[in-house]
């Protein structure tokens, strides 16, 4: 029976690693053949953005992914993989870089955005190919340094519940350990702010910019606006919500952690727990990790994948109920209802 459960167990963190890779290849695929096309030449900040985000959830996988089905396989004893303990401390320096990397990226991609909806003026003079690289270079070097402080004896990385990874801990009241936790917490949570603000400034720039084109240009011209500010619409939408859905709960729980004397370290990685509490608490500490690993996943089908692929088709059941469509609203639904038709047949 443990031999069963021990396969059952191990097979989440192995379809994880598999779909996240699969994902991130194709989208790395994807930005490379963008990028070298002459049309995109405006794009090639962004493109370079996306492609960043993948690189990096993609090495996070290939870091951490393969310890944690080890641990697995070994009945979740991770003395057993890790006998010196330094596998933990690499493992909490992945957990950290490849975590708040993909945040600061996200939140430079949402600015970035903003900056060529609201000012694209300065963003073709300023915001060049160069600049990007330099800036996501620094992303991941400041990111790293911050992972390594416990290394220094700045914070520490402890074996998690249910012992099959390590992360931050924040149960010890040294200064160092509670300063490292929250600062993790906090840059989280601001690179979520950012990134929220910046799409949320970009959504109502592009609308306010759409009905403009749709009074001054009808035609070609109007349905052209339409169709890019429902696309660029959806996606940030989508955005939004995988970034709130898969990282607040671990951010929140992180400032929990700091402020509360209960905390994910104090469970047994044995699977007793002293009480009811406890238990709870530790079960959603694993939730909540478990979400932010998620985005890996989801990040490259929000920011590239799904725009490619199934976007288009979104945008036809969207127009039909936009207000910003005026012009072409019964042709778009009938075509929607057409599309739908076909397929409920086929």
């Amino acid at each position: 029976r443990s031999v069963q459960c021990r396969s059952v167990s191990v097979v989440f963190p192995l379809t994880m690693m598999v779909t996240g890779m699969v994902g991130n290849t194709l989208a790395l695929l994807l930005v490379y053949k963008s990028y070298h096309r002459k049309e995109n030449k405006k794009k090639k900040s962004f493109l370079l953005f996306i492609g960043s985000l993948a690189l990096t959830d993609f090495i996070g996988q290939i870091l951490t992914s393969p310890i944690v089905i080890s641990v697995y396989l070994s009945n979740r004893e991770w003395e057993k993989v890790d006998p010196s303990g330094k596998l933990c401390e690499f493992f909490g320096i992945c957990m950290t870089m490849f975590g708040l990397c993909p945040l600061f990226l996200a939140s430079a991609m949402a600015m970035e955005r903003t900056l060529a909806i609201r000012v694209p003026h300065w963003y073709s003079n300023h915001v060049k190919p160069r600049v990007t690289i330099v800036l996501v270079a620094l992303i991941w070097i400041c990111v790293f340094i911050f992972a390594m402080l416990p290394i220094v004896g700045v914070g520490q990385y402890t074996l998690q519940w249910p012992g099959t990874w390590c992360f931050i801990g924040a149960r010890d009241q040294h200064i160092g350990n509670q300063f490292f936790a929250s600062t993790f917490a906090v840059l989280g949570i601001f690179c979520l702010m950012t990134t929220l603000s910046c799409n949320v400034a970009t959504i109502k720039a592009l609308v306010t910019r759409c009905k403009k084109k749709t009074s001054t240009s009808p035609g070609h011209s109007s349905n052209y606006w339409e169709r890019i500010t429902m696309e660029t619409l959806i996606q940030l939408l989508g955005i939004m919500c995988v970034l709130c859905v898969c990282w607040s709960p671990l951010l929140i729980m992180m400032m929990k952690m700091i402020f509360k004397d209960i905390s994910a370290e104090q469970c047994k990685t044995s699977g007793t727990f002293p009480n009811e509490e406890l238990q709870k608490e530790c079960n959603v500490f694993l939730t909540a990790i478990r979400l932010a690993s998620l985005n890996q996943i989801l990040d490259p089908w929000v920011y590239l994948l799904l725009r490619e692929i199934l976007l288009q088709k979104f945008c036809q059941l969207a127009n039909a109920v936009s207000s910003c469509s005026n012009e072409g609203r019964k042709d778009t639904q009938v075509t929607a209802e057409t599309s739908e038709k076909q397929t409920v047949d086929s």
